[in-house]
């Protein structure tokens, strides 16, 4: 089944899909928690590292661990207007002065990388998606992977410079608030 999901030109008909229900949250701030913990892979930014933390955070709320190989269908949604900016800059000043771009930054220079090492270390199964502006509320789109059964769970992370925010959406209120593992 495909996802109905938003795009600039027709937004989700919000009149047949429910809302998400938040099982839990995590978040990063430059301000308040300082550099994240460095991620095998991602250098020179803390773009990526800190979407990798605040998705840790939000998961060990509610999954606890990596999950089983039979557990739930997780997808994990990435939304950032602006993107990794520190390493566009680190890019486009390596190509502005005729130097050799590092292999490393092609990698990471990819929103779906940190998305996947997301995904491997949780053992998360499921779409792999990243927007960027334009594409109506975040949550539409958890709603919308939900609604069509693409997912049992989805992973709706947000980043901008200094700030990345992980949610943990459910279809509906859970009976029993039983974790997954």
């Amino acid at each position: 089944m495909t996802p109905h999901l938003p795009t600039p030109d027709a937004p989700p008909d919000r009149a047949t899909v429910a809302e998400p229900y938040l099982l839990a949250h995590g978040r990063w701030t430059a301000d308040g928690d300082g550099p994240p913990p460095a991620v095998a892979g991602f250098t020179g930014s803390p773009f990526n590292p800190s979407i990798a933390l605040a998705a840790e955070r939000c998961l060990r709320q509610h999954l606890r661990g990596p999950l089983a190989d039979d557990g739930p269908v997780v997808a994990v949604v990435l939304v950032s207007v602006t993107g990794d900016l520190d390493t566009d800059r680190v890019v486009a000043e390596a190509l502005d002065t005729g130097r050799r771009v590092p292999p490393l930054l092609f990698f990471q220079s990819n929103p779906n990388a940190v998305l996947g090492h997301i995904a491997a270390r949780w053992k998360l199964r499921g779409p792999v998606i990243s927007l960027g502006a334009g594409h109506g509320a975040p949550s539409a789109t958890a709603a919308a992977l939900l609604d069509d059964g693409e997912a049992e769970l989805v992973l709706l992370l947000t980043a901008e410079p200094g700030v990345s925010t992980a949610s943990l959406y459910t279809h509906a209120h859970p009976e029993n608030g039983t974790a997954f593992s």
